[in-house]
């Protein structure tokens, strides 16, 4: 069966110009274009138009979409499975939250009492699953999945004070960094020594056990990925180079 692009609109909840947009950066071709330009759709662009809705709906760009759908290896029933489990742990962080605040409002009202841990647990547990979505992957093919796993253990026993610092450690780390770099030091100086010195206090927070030879290599993987320096240069080009210049000198 064939859906014109209009009655494909209608039916995806999208609009043709979206449609339109998706063919012209090669994301999702009609099947057959008629020489008056109307696009037709058949059963075999409608399953990958689901396949782009579901990740869009994960919140991926769509030039990351279009790299996974067009591999000559994608699968849509592998899809499908890793869009189960990916929406499935979003649940259970939603879950999470949900009953957080139930119990925060109950325990408002006289009707119950949370521990201190009970009131944070969720958010670190967010916290960590994020973490895990971004870059688990690479993170366990480097350190192991018992280091990830260990590492998240430590996170999920903070308490409610240390939770708080290691959030305002992690501000000043930017804070320097961007300071430091507006300012034209060289990550050779001792401001340079400074920073690398909060970055291993805040990585011990996390770290069942920390080396010189683990953060120099953490630091060499911030300056290869992109969504490190995305991060670490959200406010002034420079930081990522600066920090990790700091860390291979004085760590």
């Amino acid at each position: 069966m064939e859906y014109g692009i209009r009655q494909l609109a209608e039916l995806a909840g999208v609009s043709t110009r979206t449609l339109r947009y998706y063919d012209q950066i090669g994301l999702l071709h009609p099947s057959r274009v008629e020489e008056s330009g109307y696009r037709y759709y058949g059963q075999q662009e409608v399953d990958l138009l689901q396949q782009i809705l579901f990740y869009r709906e994960r919140e991926l760009d769509l030039a990351t979409i279009r790299q996974i759908v067009t591999q000559p290896d994608f699968d849509i029933q592998s899809a499908l499975q890793e869009h189960l489990m990916a929406l499935s742990q979003q649940q259970e962080r939603l879950s999470a939250l949900i009953e957080t605040v139930k119990r925060t409002i109950a325990e408002q009202k006289g009707e119950g009492t949370m521990g201190i841990q009970q009131k944070f647990e969720a958010f670190k547990r967010n916290r960590i699953e994020e973490n895990e979505k971004k870059y688990g992957n690479e993170a366990r093919s480097r350190y192991g999945n018992q280091a990830v796993d260990d590492a998240n253990s430590k996170v999920m026993s903070w308490t409610e004070p240390e939770a708080a610092y290691y959030q305002q450690l992690e501000q000043e780390i930017l804070s320097e960094l961007e300071s430091a770099v507006h300012s034209g030091s060289q990550p050779t100086e001792p401001v340079g020594k400074k920073i690398m010195e909060l970055h291993r206090e805040w990585l011990q927070g996390s770290w069942k056990s920390y080396s010189p030879q683990a953060h120099r290599g953490l630091a060499q993987m911030y300056l290869a990925d992109e969504r490190f320096q995305s991060y670490y240069d959200r406010n002034l080009p420079g930081c990522t180079a600066f920090l990790v210049e700091a860390i291979l000198t004085w760590a």
